[in-house]
């Protein structure tokens, strides 16, 4: 009887735990808020919920009645899902889709598809633009907004203006426009001159036609304001738009401490310019101490006593970068190119000096500079000059010798790879009185393969900045989307969407403490001085740091 009773009742619990494993399993989505509700095109929306499953797996987000593509999604958890918003996102309600059924829906607008604006409620601390002066101006001239409720300090504020791509679309007083129908002003290129409550002194910005022009502030937008831009020294072209998605790893192990330490990574952000205007870090592991802080993201790792024996956890470090970049290509009209005439405007006199990457200084690089442009005085002349002989008298090794850095071998020893080809152009062109800045990122190819990668910059006045890339028009073997009938002949004035910036010249970081242990990583995706920091507690540890890795293009 005993034996009858405890089979029972162990059926019985079986039976209950297949019941509720079966309820569990069958749990159909629970979508509770999307973020943003009103967006556009290349948005990052948000999905909150439960049961989404931890994985995609066939699960999928419709959106207007089209399920998104398998490319869009940018993370899938049992509470959160990220996508990227398509180019042909339509409006209407929003579905998780698991095996389990379909979640209730939330309804989503596309902001480019709403013909009025929504009226907003206005207050008086709006941000209200008077008047500009001059209305018409060329890029790099300063711009004089008067008005009311900038703030008394500029702080994360900016000046908004329309962007070259935006060129042939509608944007009017009467259209709200998304933010991203515009490009602010650049803090790398020293565009803001003054900040007051009533008045703004700001640089038109590289990338800039006319168009409208509004203030941000923490407070809202302003009105907008017509202004016209000329472009009497030539034209420059923002085309064939790509959309990155970059994960940025780092960890810290092995950590022995004979007191309370702490150890500092400085992971460099993907910088912003007119050619790549805006960067979204959409995921973070775990919260940094500062999301953006000397061009980097700061994170943390609290270090206490231990026995050398004890082992201590590894601490990894994941970032995601949601990175649009477009194509360059600049017309110029050689004979209207002016030598520079504001001798102290900041841009210039920064990026005409010598600093520890670039040794414009260096009096090899001032003879061979004379030797190269001879009487020329055209600016964009004596860069061409410079980038031809570059290429006729100088050798590209193929792959970078990362623990060798000395731009200045490639002189004396005819050969040198993408890294020192840039470096020594950017300090030639320093050296002839032209602004110039190195950039460092990575090259992409169609299978999202990424290599470190050096290409230049240099500023015309009244133009803008000229992309070069010596490395590719020397021949570096890379595979392109679009093979140029002349490699040669088009990396110098142009650039592709392939190119993804992580610095734009040499960020020069100060360590927290005058005794912290730095360390410096050469010739690789960012120009930065400091990568580590650690204070005297800290006897060793291990890092590494994996090179920046495309998880999707769009």
């Amino acid at each position: 009887m005993v034996r009858a009773l405890c089979l029972l009742l162990l059926f019985a619990l079986v039976f209950v735990i297949i019941a509720v494993s079966s309820k569990k399993a069958g749990k159909i989505p629970i979508l509770k808020s999307i973020t943003p509700q009103i967006g556009v095109p290349g948005d990052v929306m948000v999905l909150e919920g439960s049961d989404f499953g931890s994985s995609k797996d066939t699960s999928y987000v419709e959106i207007g009645g089209t399920a998104i593509t398998l490319s869009s999604y940018l993370s899938w958890t049992e509470t959160q899902i990220k996508i990227l918003l398509p180019s042909d996102v339509k409006d209407g309600l929003v579905y998780v889709v698991t095996k389990n059924g379909q979640s209730q829906p939330l309804i989503f607008a596309n902001k480019e598809s709403i013909p009025v604006a929504v009226l907003q409620e206005k207050y008086t601390a709006l941000p209200m633009i008077f008047s500009l002066s001059p209305q018409k101006m060329s890029i790099g001239q300063v711009l004089t907004i008067t008005g009311d409720n900038f703030g008394a300090v500029r702080n994360d504020s900016s000046v908004f203006f329309t962007p070259q791509w935006m060129e042939g679309k509608a944007i009017s007083h009467d259209y709200d426009a998304p933010e991203q129908s515009f490009v602010a002003a650049f803090d790398n290129d020293y565009d803001y001159e003054y900040w007051s409550n009533t008045e703004i002194r700001v640089r038109i910005p590289d990338g800039v036609i006319s168009g409208y022009v509004f203030v941000k502030t923490d407070k809202g937008e302003s009105n907008r304001q017509r202004i016209s831009v000329s472009n009497s020294v030539g034209t420059k072209q923002f085309s064939g738009k790509r959309t990155y998605l970059v994960q940025l790893t780092a960890d810290v192990s092995d950590v022995q401490a004979d007191s309370d330490s702490l150890i500092t990574l400085r992971v460099p952000r993907p910088q912003t310019s007119s050619s790549q205007p805006y960067v979204q870090m959409t995921d973070c592991e775990p919260l940094p101490v500062f999301e953006d802080y000397t061009k980097t993201v700061i994170h943390h790792v609290q270090v206490q006593p231990s026995d050398k024996d004890e082992t201590k956890e590894k601490s990894v470090f994941v970032q995601n970068f949601v990175i649009p970049v477009y194509s360059v290509s600049t017309d110029v009209t050689v004979e209207k190119v002016k030598k520079l005439s504001e001798k102290n405007r900041l841009l210039y006199t920064v990026y005409t000096s010598s600093d520890q990457c670039v040794p414009s200084d260096n009096q090899e690089i001032k003879n061979l500079c004379k030797q190269i442009i001879g009487n020329q005085t055209n600016p964009y002349l004596q860069a061409r000059l410079i980038y031809n002989f570059l290429l006729d008298n100088y050798k590209l090794i193929q792959v970078p010798v990362s623990d060798q850095e000395d731009p200045l071998a490639l002189i004396s020893s005819g050969i040198g790879d993408s890294y020192d080809f840039a470096i020594i152009f950017t300090a030639l062109c320093r050296s002839a009185g032209i602004p110039a800045v190195p950039v460092s990122g990575v090259l992409v190819n169609g299978i999202r393969d990424s290599n470190n990668h050096w290409w230049s910059e240099f500023y015309l006045e009244e133009f803008g900045w000229v992309p070069v890339d010596l490395g590719l028009g020397a021949g570096l073997l890379q595979d392109l989307f679009h093979e140029p009938e002349s490699r040669r002949e088009y990396y110098f004035g142009n650039i592709d969407s392939q190119h993804i910036a992580f610095s734009r010249g040499w960020n020069e970081i100060k360590p927290a403490i005058i005794n912290n242990k730095t360390v410096y990583r050469p010739k690789t995706f960012a120009l930065q001085s400091i990568w580590e920091e650690s204070t005297t507690g800290t006897t060793s540890y291990s890092s590494f740091w994996s090179e920046p890795i495309v998880l999707g293009i769009y």
